[in-house]
């Protein structure tokens, strides 16, 4: 096994102390080979002061299952085509079912990209750091405060990129955007005061925000005026905003399954990502609009978000496709993860859903009780999915057209080293709630 594999499979299935001592160590390799956690803000803000053109989209994936493999792909498909401009992200939702804490994440993703040999600033995400409703408005008890810690957590971790997403709050029963988007913009600048309380010294955490709940209705560029008047006015103003805001556009998380299991057109309004943008830039000079729910699209749908000036896309679903159903993915353990599934998920499943369906919404879950086997997982086998996931990055970083970035990156980010000592890997607990939450 190599080094570097023995270290990140101890990161995950070690004693705590051994977890301890081998984050230590992947953080401390990661540094000394240029591999440095940093915020991706300033690259955002270039672009949104025109300093920059609006003619790539960053891709921001969501890795879930077998990490540290797919890792390892991003980052030889990166290192192939000269990629600095990428975001490896993960969900609050997902930390619940893939079992994967913020320390753990930053970890492995590190140990990927240190096994491939690329180097760079190193944009990691807390992706849909999401409240739940208890109602059009208001969050369910205790889930502000949830997200205080994860917030606390991730960045202690090295999560310098972060999306609040109060979203799931907007009144759209309200008449007027700016009635809609109170409860939004009040509990964002709240979380935003805190994230800005917890960066290390010389760190500018990305922030993002969100206006339009993913699945729902379509975004609109009043629905962004509203949010940020609200937002601008409810943060000091000493203190730094967002770089970016995240819309509707017409997509799901996951794509829309149909009864056989396969998914159904999807009608994208790519205009919406070129009005946003351009209102973010010239009248907030944030970086610009950020597309959810994209990695199950058609593949000629991809091009068309640098060319509608989309600053985001983030990526999830189809990775986890391209692991279930590759030929090289043993029908054994798929068949032991669906088993795992049906015995204890079935109050998740719809009256009217196939199996096809409830197989293929619901596989995710499995992901974090069958971590272990796929990553012991014979090598032929891995290897066969790493390269399939590799072709698939190259494709994405091509379309999205972040191909010979990593000297743009360069330019706008200047990497901050920040220096740990053991101690601040300790393990304490590592259990994120598993909520329903959405993540592509």
């Amino acid at each position: 096994m190599n080094n570097i594999e023995a270290l990140a499979h101890q990161a995950v299935f070690g004693t705590a102390a051994k977890k301890q001592a081998a984050r230590f160590e992947i953080w401390q390799l990661g540094i000394e080979a240029g591999i440095i956690p940093s915020s991706i803000h300033d690259l955002y803000i270039a672009r949104g002061q025109g300093k920059l053109p609006n003619d790539f989209t960053v891709p921001a994936m969501n890795l879930r299952g077998m990490v540290y493999e797919t890792a390892r792909a991003v980052f030889q498909s990166a290192k192939k085509n000269n990629v600095g401009a990428l975001i490896c992200e993960i969900a609050r939702s997902e930390m619940g079912y893939t079992a994967q804490p913020p320390a753990e994440y930053v970890a492995i993703v590190t140990a990927g990209a240190l096994r491939e040999g690329w180097s760079g600033p190193l944009f990691i995400q807390g992706d849909h750091f999401q409240a739940k409703a208890a109602a059009p408005g208001k969050p369910k008890e205790g889930e502000i405060e949830t997200i205080q810690k994860l917030i606390t957590e991730a960045i202690g971790a090295g999560f310098y990129n972060i999306d609040i997403d109060m979203s799931t709050l907007v009144e759209l029963d309200k008449p007027e955007e700016a009635e809609q988007q109170v409860p939004n913009y009040t509990y964002s600048a709240q979380l935003a005061k805190l994230v800005r309380s917890l960066e290390p010294k010389g760190v500018t955490v990305s922030l993002g925000a969100e206006i339009g709940h993913v699945g729902g209705r379509n975004s609109t560029v009043t629905d962004l005026e509203a949010f940020m008047e609200g937002f601008e006015k409810a943060l000091p103003a000493e203190l730094t905003g967002i770089s970016k805001i995240s819309v509707q556009t017409g997509t799901d998380h996951g794509g829309k399954v149909l009864a056989d299991g396969t998914l159904a057109d999807i009608d994208v309004d790519f205009s919406i990502l070129r009005d946003v943008t351009q209102v973010c830039q010239e009248k907030y000079q944030v970086g610009g609009a950020v597309q959810h729910g994209a990695s199950t699209l058609p593949d000629e749908f991809f091009n068309q978000f640098a060319k509608f000036g989309a600053l985001e896309v983030h990526l999830a679903t189809g990775f986890q496709n391209i692991l279930f159903e590759h030929p090289q993915f043993p029908e054994e353990l798929k068949q032991e993860m669906y088993d795992y599934i049906d015995a204890n998920h079935s109050d998740e499943r719809k009256e009217t859903q196939t199996d096809e369906q409830f197989h293929y919404k619901l596989r995710k879950k499995a992901l974090g009780p069958f971590k272990q086997q796929l990553w012991e997982m014979p090598e032929e086998n891995r290897a066969a999915i790493r390269q399939s996931l590799a072709e698939r990055f190259e494709f994405f970083f091509k379309e999205l057209n972040v191909v010979n970035t990593q000297e743009m990156v360069a330019e706008f980010v200047k990497p901050v080293v920040v220096e740990k000592t053991l101690e601040d890997f300790a393990i304490s607990g590592e259990k994120i709630k598993d909520v329903k939450g959405l993540a592509d």
